[in-house]
């Protein structure tokens, strides 16, 4: 898409706001430090405990880390322009810098989603496997193998960023967003499709990819989950807490996983659908420079950093080990 010169908007306006700004930082903060803590905290505890490994936090982990790359490398940098301090790329930094971010927020879209496509299937064991105690220490293959999917796969998907993007200057529009990657201008950086409707195709691709089918098989797994403990919950109260059921046995530690992993899903679903609909509307209306258009697109950067900085609260409820690391800073302090 060919820059434009245009004045400041309604929406750089209120970016560059104090209280926008401080709220936007506070978020960013938030994000950097909870996930910061979430990989420290559980990744130790990963490398004490030698020949058992627990898939969940390996997974736990991976998502953790997928939010702080994600907001490091662009949520941080948008901070520090919100700040006044501008820089400008060439135009092949641009393109590693837009292929990064497509990257990164891709790959940590379908980290959590296999958070919760993990759980469902622990659950629909009859004797779910917590550590890997026989053979060699370490995460299970198929594990590995799954979290080594996620990232390559993205990264092919992330292509066509480093080849559709260019350098812009301090006068440079969007015309085309992307939840995935963009939703304005950063180090200068804008999309620049040979016509408007591949920029729609690959939008439109992207949305259907990356937001449509990940929030659909969330809510299916997270709904199945939920289901197999209700089922869990009859079987236990029919054999009477039966010796031959060891699933049965694990029914609270589960439950409470579950509804750790259903505030994850709702978390993610409401920061991203709000976001989906700001970036969507702002592309199907050709750029519209409206008020509300404007409006939507504070919003979906917003929505965009909401559950990157939310989650660690979240899965410090649910994990045992992130509660009593909180508990000793508290007491500490208090």
């Amino acid at each position: 898409m060919a820059a434009q010169g245009m004045p400041m908007s309604a929406s750089q306006r209120m970016a560059s706001s104090s209280l926008y700004l401080a709220f936007y930082l506070f978020l960013v903060m938030l994000g950097n430090v909870g996930n910061t803590t979430v990989i420290a905290v559980v990744g130790e505890s990963l490398l004490r405990e030698t020949g058992a490994v627990r898939s969940s936090d390996v997974i736990l982990v991976n998502m953790a880390f997928s939010n702080l790359m994600v907001s490091l490398t662009r949520n941080s940098l948008l901070v520090i322009s919100d700040m006044g301090m501008e820089v400008f790329l060439n135009r092949n930094w641009c393109r590693f810098m837009m292929g990064i971010w497509v990257w990164l927020r891709s790959a940590n879209v379908w980290s959590t989603f296999f958070l919760s496509a993990f759980h469902f299937q622990t659950l629909r064991r009859v004797a779910p496997p917590i550590t890997n105690v026989h053979g060699h220490p370490g995460p299970p293959k198929s594990l590995v193998f799954g979290l080594c999917l996620i990232w390559s796969l993205n990264l092919m998907y992330s292509i066509p960023a480093f080849m559709f993007s260019k350098n812009g200057d301090e006068n440079s529009t969007e015309s085309l967003m992307l939840v995935s990657s963009t939703t304005r201008p950063l180090l200068g950086c804008i999309w620049s499709f040979p016509s408007v409707y591949s920029g729609l195709a690959f939008a439109t691709s992207s949305m259907v990819i990356h937001e449509m089918i990940p929030i659909f098989l969330m809510s299916v797994t997270n709904l199945g989950s939920l289901l197999t403990l209700y089922a869990h919950g009859q079987t236990r109260r029919a054999a009477n807490k039966s010796q031959d059921a060891p699933v049965i046995t694990r029914i609270p530690a589960e439950r409470r996983a579950a509804k750790v992993i259903l505030a994850l899903n709702i978390l993610f679903i409401s920061s991203w659908g709000a976001s989906v609909i700001s970036v969507n509307y702002f592309n199907y209306s050709r750029g519209s420079s409206s008020s509300s258009t404007e409006f939507l697109l504070i919003v979906a950067r917003i929505a965009n950093i909401t559950f990157i900085a939310l989650s660690p609260i979240v899965l410090a409820v649910g994990h045992r080990r992130l509660r009593a690391f909180l508990k000793s800073i508290l007491s500490r302090i208090i």
